[in-house]
C-alpha cells in the first residue's frame, strides 16, 4: 500500500532530515566561535572566503541541476533588484552581523537572538505593512522578550551574560535573519529555486566582500585547523542542510520543519558546553526555552490563522 506525502511515515523521514539540517547549522555556529576567537581570523576576510567558496559550489550544484535556467533569475530588472537587495541586505548583513555578535559573544548567544527574527518580520509586518498582529504574536512576543531577557542577564537586570557589543550586533542579526526570509520570497514566487537564489545571492554577497577585503590581501595564516574549520562552515553551515531542507519537503509540510528548526539554537548551546566550556545558568536554560517556545507559538498560530482563512 502506497503511503500520501503526508503519510506518518513520511513526516517522520521529513522530520528526520529537517532536524539533519538543523544539527549542522548548529555545529557550524559553534565552529564559527573556534574560527573568529581561537584562529583570530578577521571577520572582513572570512566573509569575502566564506561567500565566495560557497556561491561558486552553490552555482556549479545549481547548473548541473538546473542547466541554463539558473539565469532566468536575471529576466528582468525587477528581479536583479531583488536578487541584489537579498544579497547585500538580507545574506550579506547577516553573515557579517552573526558573526560579528559571535566573535564579540559567543555562538550559543547570537543564536538565540538570530532566532527571534520571526517576531521581527511580524514587527516589520505591523511598522510598514500597518498589518495587526494576532493574539498568538503579542504572546509570542512577550514570552520571547522574557525569555531573551533571561538567557542574556541569567535573572540579574544589573548584568549581561555576553558584551554590550555583541548584544547588538545579535540583535542586528534577528533583523536582518528577518530580511534573509522576506526578500528572497518574490524571487522564488517567479518560479526560481531557492538553491539558485541562494546561489547567486552567495556569489555577489562575495563580489561585495571582496571588493573590500580581497581575499588574497593579508590572507590569515592558512593551517589545517583553519581549513578544517572554514570547510566546516562552508559544508555544514550552507550547502549540506540546505539541500536536506529541500529534501525534507518532499516528505513533510513546511510548517512541521518550521518548528523543527528549533534543534539549532539546542545544538549550538550543548556543542558550546562540550568543547568551548561555556558555562551555563539555570536562568539561561530557561530563557533559551522560552525562546524557542515563544517561536513554536508564533508560526503555530500563524499556521492556524492562514488554515482558517483557506
Amino acid at each position: 500500500m502506497k503511503t500520501n506525502a503526508n503519510s506518518s511515515e513520511n513526516i517522520k523521514k521529513g522530520i528526520f532530515w529537517a532536524t539533519m539540517a538543523s544539527a549542522m547549522w548548529g555545529i557550524s555556529g559553534t565552529v564559527l566561535q573556534f574560527i573568529s576567537q581561537s584562529q583570530n581570523v578577521p571577520a572582513s576576510w572570512f566573509l569575502s572566503a566564506r561567500t565566495s567558496v560557497t556561491g561558486v559550489v552553490l552555482l556549479i550544484v545549481s547548473a548541473i541541476m538546473y542547466g541554463k535556467k539558473i539565469f532566468n533569475v536575471f529576466n528582468s530588472v525587477r528581479n536583479i533588484l531583488w536578487l541584489l537587495a537579498y544579497a547585500i541586505f538580507g545574506l550579506g548583513a547577516n553573515l557579517l552581523t552573526f558573526y560579528m555578535s559571535v566573535q564579540t559573544g559567543n555562538s550559543a548567544a547570537s543564536t538565540i537572538l538570530q532566532y527571534l527574527s520571526p517576531l521581527f518580520i511580524v514587527l516589520g509586518s505591523l511598522v510598514f505593512l500597518h498589518q495587526r498582529p494576532l493574539r498568538s504574536d503579542l504572546i509570542a512576543f512577550v514570552v520571547a522578550m522574557i525569555g531573551v531577557f533571561l538567557a542574556i542577564t541569567r535573572g540579574d537586570i544589573s548584568q549581561l551574560s555576553i558584551p554590550m557589543v555583541s548584544l547588538l550586533w545579535g540583535i542586528g542579526s534577528g533583523i536582518t535573519a528577518a530580511g534573509y526570509v522576506v526578500l528572497p520570497r518574490n524571487l522564488v514566487k517567479e518560479g526560481n529555486s531557492p538553491i539558485v537564489v541562494l546561489g547567486w545571492a552567495m556569489f555577489l554577497a562575495g563580489i561585495i566582500f571582496n571588493c573590500y577585503r580581497p581575499v588574497w590581501v593579508q590572507t590569515p595564516p592558512i593551517n589545517l585547523g583553519l581549513i578544517a574549520s572554514m570547510s566546516t562552515v562552508i559544508l555544514l553551515g550552507t550547502i549540506i542542510p540546505f539541500a536536506l531542507v529541500l529534501y525534507s519537503t518532499h516528505f513533510a509540510p513546511s510548517d512541521v520543519i518550521s518548528i523543527v528548526d528549533a534543534t539549532q539554537p539546542v545544538m549550538t548551546f550543548v556543542l558550546s558546553i562540550i568543547f568551548l566550556g561555556l558555562k551555563i545558568s539555570v536562568a539561561e536554560i530557561i530563557g533559551s526555552i522560552l525562546v524557542i517556545l515563544a517561536i513554536y507559538l508564533l508560526n503555530r498560530g500563524r499556521q492556524k490563522a492562514d488554515s482558517q482563512r483557506g
